[in-house]
């Protein structure tokens, strides 16, 4: 009786075939992995003879994955994230002290977060258990998933709305730093014309025909700003945009418009008082560290999780009655 023959696939072809579906093309995976094109495509041709079933076919002059492909895809984004779970996990028992971790952190994250423990790292010095190197690149919520699922940073610092949640990419894995309300701001002025109260619960629909002071269009806040104003019933009157939240707020302290601001996103200073509100139908902004599945038990990122940790629960509430 014939036996049928037994394969086994290769780690190494599952890597290829995960760097295809990230990047896109045999020339882009291969200049990722190190490779030439040429060793790329003889891998996959490989592949394809192992499996016995086509993994890639010709879209164009490019190639694409069969739902074959697609399914290795899904099985290597198991088995690679476990041998990187396995891999941090060695580490840590060699005593695996140092690392360059590269992270990926949208503006307000960047500054009350990411720089108090970049501050804490430099004081820890050659003392530390665990020796840190960072490497910090300003990018949104969207890039910043993006670049962790390309492997060009190693943690992205990202957020969601309670308004517009974002999902978690495929291959990793989240852990939340912080909840953090967002405030209406207004000028004291615009605020007692309105019969509003210093730190009054506010009901977005009493804005309804004031002017609006937002980030981009390129911004997840930006989007959030349009659906909370949507639920409460009317398209805001966008008077001046930008995406550096410290103009916003000096705009609202010189009495340009409305504005809603992420808590973490106040400046230290205004020109002028801003009064803030809570809303009556709440809208919150939930941070987290995210990382590709397995390499949040190596002992440097791990390590930075916990110190980021601790710089989110001592980011303190800023009091409704704040004047910059």
């Amino acid at each position: 009786m014939l036996r049928k023959e037994v394969f086994m696939l290769d780690v190494r072809r599952l890597r290829i075939v995960q760097y295809l579906a990230t990047y896109g093309t045999v020339a882009a995976a291969a200049q990722a992995l190190h490779l030439t094109a040429p060793a790329v495509s003889q891998q996959l041709a490989t592949l394809e003879r192992e499996v016995g079933l086509p993994v890639v076919e010709k879209q164009g002059r490019t190639l694409r994955l069969t739902p074959v492909g697609e399914l290795l895809v899904s099985h290597a984004e198991i088995v690679l994230s476990d041998l990187a779970a396995a891999e941090a996990d060695l580490e840590a028992i060699r005593g695996g002290g140092r690392g360059i971790v590269r992270i990926a952190a949208f503006a307000s994250a960047a500054r009350r977060l990411i720089a108090p423990v970049w501050n804490r790292i430099l004081g820890a010095g050659e003392e530390a258990e665990v020796s840190l190197t960072l490497e910090l690149v300003e990018q949104e919520p969207d890039a910043a998933l993006e670049a962790l699922r390309r492997r060009d940073v190693d943690l992205a610092v990202v957020h969601g709305y309670t308004v517009l949640p974002r999902n978690v990419p495929t291959g990793c894995e989240q852990t939340k730093l912080l909840e953090e309300p967002v405030l209406l701001a207004l000028h004291p002025d615009h605020a007692a014309r309105m019969g509003i109260g210093p730190g009054e619960i506010v009901d977005l629909r009493r804005l309804s025909e004031s002017a609006w002071l937002t980030p981009g269009p390129e911004t997840s806040c930006y989007e959030m700003i349009q659906r909370a104003c949507g639920a409460a019933g009317f398209v805001p009157t966008i008077r001046s945009r930008s995406s550096d939240f410290s103009v916003l707020a000096a705009l609202v302290a010189a009495g340009a418009g409305a504005a809603l601001l992420p808590r973490m996103t106040l400046p230290d200073a205004t020109p002028g008082p801003i009064s803030l509100h809570p809303l009556l139908d709440r809208v919150t902004r939930t941070v987290y560290i995210v990382s590709r599945s397995g390499t949040s038990r190596r002992p440097d990122l791990r390590h930075l999780a916990d110190l980021l940790q601790q710089a989110a629960a001592q980011t303190v509430a800023i009091p409704q009655d704040y004047h910059g």
